[in-house]
């Protein structure tokens, strides 16, 4: 059975720095464009959702050339500031959160989509999985068991309605991965270069 239907209404949450770690495990960048472009062949695409915090008190971030240019091309960016603060062992540590907003849009979109894609293995995500699913919405998680150790988390897995090995997509949307990454783990979009080819299907791509 395929995954997607193609009358089907699609909204995408990305996770970006849990997307980024896991792609990073992977020894592999995300590109941007060919990700929204085949999700939009997949069924009627609605809202592509990123979530990133970004470091604030800075007048450059290394994070923004990506945020930008996520921003211009079809996709609708959640952001915050991050917060410093000083842990028991008086070591400076950045907070940046971003799962509470995440929530928020899922449940507020439960209503208008008929199938959800989570780009995540963050196992905080099991209950909310299970509450858009009450709502009758189908749930697709793509995240990662291949690295070491496996970026998503089980209970996750289990709740999904899908899961899709991310390593699986890398001829979809996967381009060689790149030095000098920013402070947040993620690399900005360069929309130049050879592009994979986008392919009509997936079949399944469970471990």
């Amino acid at each position: 059975m395929m995954y997607f239907h193609p009358n089907e209404k699609l909204a995408l949450f990305i996770d970006g720095s849990n997307l980024f770690a896991t792609a990073k495990a992977l020894s592999f960048d995300i590109d941007y464009k060919n990700l929204r472009i085949f999700f939009s062949e997949k069924g009627i695409l609605l809202r592509a959702y990123y979530y990133t915090a970004l470091l604030e008190d800075q007048e450059y971030s290394p994070l923004r050339p990506l945020v930008d240019w996520l921003d211009y091309n079809g996709f609708t960016l959640v952001t915050k500031p991050t917060k410093e603060f000083t842990d028991s062992r008086g070591e400076k540590k950045i907070k940046g959160n971003m799962d509470m907003e995440l929530a928020i849009d899922m449940m507020g979109m439960a209503d208008h989509v008929d199938h959800m894609v989570l780009f995540s293995g963050d196992g905080d995500f099991r209950r909310l999985v299970e509450s858009v699913q009450r709502k009758g919405v189908r749930v697709t998680v793509i995240s990662s068991t291949k690295t070491s150790p496996p970026m998503i988390a089980d209970e996750l897995r289990r709740q999904a309605d899908n899961f899709i090995e991310l390593s699986d997509l890398h001829n979809y949307f996967g381009r060689p991965s790149q030095t000098g990454h920013n402070h947040d783990g993620h690399h900005s979009h360069d929309s130049s270069g050879p592009k994979p080819e986008i392919k009509p299907e997936i079949t399944n791509g469970q471990a």
